[in-house]
């Protein structure tokens, strides 16, 4: 009996190759239900499980692998022995805020008096490369601008700035253009022609790898690893694979964090609540528990963003850069400040979208969503865009009007590449950027209803009816009394978990509640589930209190979840996080 037909699909992974999950099995000692994650990850000899376990800093690869790297250094190496003044510039979201901050504290330490750093007003001057930035370095005698998570795109800027007198070093992650700007070096792996053995940096950890080079060449005595906690930050943020280098660096940033935060970062972590701006007496320790990849992502990336949603994204910057705990309070409070009222327009503008949405049945009945109204704050649309996706699931655009032009954020479904679609559509826009699954894009206001309309074109023409219904993947069947200390205690060391290496999710099938089930807060079904005759769990289903009337007529369910650690009043007990239920 189904008495919910799911929204979603279930899709089960086929198990690892049987003799590849044995004799990881033995090489290992470890059950073989931890031995198929490992193969159903790749990891199938006892080398890779090693190194997958006991992730080291030996393993990221040499710099001056990547292409332009030795043109970088040199550059850099002839504007340290000639007094050239230089500028850091970067996006203002957390993955340009995090790279700012670590490449400019390391350049404080070679040329403080040099060195300066930049952030484009998200308003005034838009996403990446500014003219106001250019003019802004040209008045400061600055001769070299290294520019983080932007710029691959930036062909007239870079060209702008030649006119000037002023080098480009390039550090960005995302898709190259057909024509590259004219600048000194281009750090790009994403470049056709450039042979980095690992393509999905964040921006942030571009400019680690110059870090690295440079410090090869230098010797210094800065400690650049010091700095891991700021790529961790960007690693979560920008939502990028969690595998090969990305995972050391996330790893050994992760635990600074969790050891020694810097005062902005044990910041921004702690509850909003906790900061007061004239409350410096606190201590800047952490609570106890270890955080997570998932904790910077819902935790610090929106503070940090609230800045150049809000205010501006220097004010993140200014707050990664600080030393001092009590200037690191205040200012933690001012972001926090931004961050209450992102919350409040998000709420409002993701209200608004769902009733423009709900009020057109043209708009539900299609495969893509545009959306478009002149004064939604042009900070918050891209989270709007995720809310909407949320509940409609399919390619979702949301437009707003800035600078007389409409500009808006794009957010994809699985396994279907929004740029590309996008791209299809560059005859309607002015211009556009981004990823597989998010990216940016300006266009004239007049333009807007064509780009709809083509938009739906391309994405009905290539999108399946499978990619319209959310996937939870399940990596395998669990039975309760299958989930012992020892198994939790390995599948602990599966983390960090991100893109590319989530926290594997189980199913079990005929499962009751222990009667105590209850709705929490905003419609959260807070439970125990188990079997008779097996252990019970406590469990947490966000937003599925739709589904307490079934618990309470104690009729069994499967459900597919993942298991985490849940601190509450100093007591430490396993939580199964659920992700759907079936009755």
């Amino acid at each position: 009996m189904n008495l919910n037909p799911s929204k979603n699909r279930w899709a089960v992974k086929s198990p690892g190759d049987p003799a590849s999950v044995e004799k990881l099995s033995v090489d290992l000692n470890v059950e073989p239900r931890i031995a198929n994650l490992l193969v159903q990850r790749g990891i199938v000899s006892f080398e890779e499980a090693r190194d997958f376990f006991r992730p080291s800093l030996s393993h990221l690869h040499n710099p001056f692998l990547m292409k332009d790297m030795d043109k970088a250094v040199s550059r850099i190496l002839k504007a340290l022995e000639e007094g050239e003044r230089i500028m850091i510039f970067g996006d203002y979201d957390v993955d340009g805020t995090t790279a700012v901050a670590l490449v400019y504290s390391f350049f404080v330490k070679l040329c403080p008096e040099r060195v300066s750093f930049y952030i484009p007003d998200r308003y005034a001057e838009g996403y990446g490369i500014s003219t106001a930035g250019i003019d802004s370095a040209n008045e400061n005698a600055v001769t070299l601008i290294i520019a983080l998570d932007c710029g691959i795109r930036s062909v007239e800027k870079v060209g702008y700035a030649a006119q000037k007198g002023i080098d480009f070093i390039i550090c960005d992650h995302h898709l190259p253009g057909a024509v590259l700007p004219a600048a000194v070096a281009i750090l790009d792996p994403k470049q056709n022609d450039c042979n980095y053995p690992y393509k999905e940096l964040s921006g942030c950890g571009i400019g680690f790898k110059l870090l690295q080079a440079l410090d090869a060449e230098l010797k210094t005595d800065v400690d650049i690893y010091s700095w891991l906690d700021l790529v961790a930050l960007s690693i979560a943020a920008d939502i990028v694979p969690v595998t090969g280098e990305n995972r050391v660096l996330a790893y050994y940033g992760l635990q600074q964090i969790n050891k020694n935060p810097r005062p902005g970062i044990a910041t921004i972590l702690r509850s909003g609540k906790e900061i007061k701006a004239t409350d410096n007496s606190a201590s800047t320790a952490l609570p106890l528990r270890e955080y997570s990849i998932s904790d910077l992502v819902f935790t610090a990336a929106p503070r940090i963003n609230a800045a150049g949603r809000i205010d501006h994204g220097k004010k993140a910057v200014e707050l990664l850069i600080m030393e001092e705990k009590t200037d690191a309070d205040d200012a933690g409070f001012g972001i926090n400040t931004s961050n209450d009222k992102r919350k409040d327009l998000d709420k409002l503008m993701t209200s608004e979208a769902l009733a423009i949405l709900e009020s057109n049945d043209l708009y539900l009945n299609s495969r893509s969503t545009v959306l478009f109204k002149p004064d939604w704050h042009k900070g918050v649309v891209g989270i709007v865009a995720s809310r909407v996706l949320e509940k409609y699931y399919r390619p979702t655009i949301i437009l707003t009007e800035s600078n007389g032009m409409a500009t808006g954020s794009a957010r994809s479904v699985k396994d279907f590449d929004i740029h590309e679609a996008i791209s299809e559509c560059s005859g309607l826009l002015e211009q556009f950027g981004g990823h597989k699954y998010a990216a940016g894009m300006t266009l004239k206001v007049e333009n807007v209803e064509a780009f709809r309309l083509r938009f739906e074109e391309v994405v009905s023409s290539r999108i399946t009816d499978e990619q319209l219904i959310r996937e939870i993947e399940i990596d395998i069947e669990l039975e309760p009394d299958q989930i012992t200390d020892r198994f939790y205690r390995i599948l602990k060391q599966f983390a960090p978990f991100g893109p590319g290496n989530m926290a594997p999710v189980f199913v079990t099938r005929g499962l009751n509640d222990d009667g105590n089930s209850r709705v929490v807060g905003s419609n959260h079904l807070k439970l125990k589930l188990g079997k008779t005759g097996k252990p019970f769990y406590d469990a947490i289903a966000f937003g599925m209190g739709e589904f307490h009337p079934h618990i309470q007529n104690r009729i069994p369910c499967d459900v597919c979840y993942s298991i985490e650690e849940n601190h509450w009043n100093g007591r430490v007990s396993l939580q199964w996080m659920v992700k759907d239920m079936r009755f």
